[in-house]
């Protein structure tokens, strides 16, 4: 899933990112609302993580704008205003969630998991196919009953795959949906992971290589 975090303050914008980076999602960061709307024109976001009080454009501007486009993004707004009347107008606004600061990462994380899976409801929070088992709550997988030892990027590339259910991915779909925005395009990084992801697979492979194409999950 792909994650946008925009606070002015940046110290707390980088440790939110860093922190759903290493749960295995891609994050973009903007330091301002012009940075945030700008980046979400851009790409499609599942989730933007909003401080309502940025200077200039605010978090509440580019919720609107959100809102507007039809993007289908959801959005959780960060305040430092706790009173009743401030939460019910973020959610006039037509944000899906409202978090006051100071906040714990765990409760960000676990409203920011909750926001994406209603943006695509489709989808199971476990996946399964070809004996590969992905449990997307618990930020686990098994292959044939035996737990996997994924970094962030084979969960993010294992995830994809399983969720194209048997479709060709292309190394840029992986490099979209699993790396930020700062991720070069040439890079060989996508190919890493796969080779790498494969090996903690085993035997037999599943996941198949199809020439000028991209990747699948074989059955």
């Amino acid at each position: 899933m792909r994650i946008l975090v925009a606070d002015d303050e940046r110290l707390l914008a980088d440790t939110v990112a860093e922190g759903l980076r290493r749960l295995a999602m891609a994050v973009d960061v903007a330091y301002d609302g012009d940075g945030a709307l700008e980046r979400a024109l851009v790409h499609r976001y599942d989730v933007a993580v909003l401080d309502r009080d940025m200077p200039g454009r605010t978090g509440d501007d580019v919720c609107r704008s959100l809102l507007e486009s039809g993007s289908g993004t959801r959005v959780l707004l960060l305040t430092a205003a706790a009173g009743i009347r401030d939460r019910v107008e973020g959610l006039g606004l037509g944000a899906d969630d409202y978090l006051t600061k100071p906040f714990a990462f765990a409760e960000l994380a676990a409203r920011v998991q909750a926001l994406a899976r209603r943006s695509a409801p489709a989808l199971q929070p476990v996946l399964e196919q070809a004996g590969v088992v992905l449990d997307v709550a618990r930020h686990s997988a098994w292959r044939d009953g035996r737990l996997l030892d994924l970094t962030p990027k084979e969960f993010a590339v294992l995830h994809v795959l399983l969720r194209a259910e048997g479709r060709v991915v292309s190394a840029e779909e992986l490099l979209e949906q699993g790396w930020d925005e700062h991720a070069d395009p040439f890079t060989n990084a996508v190919r890493v992971a796969v080779m790498t992801l494969r090996r903690k697979l085993g035997d037999p492979p599943v996941i198949e290589t199809v020439a000028r194409a991209g990747y699948r999950l074989g059955s």
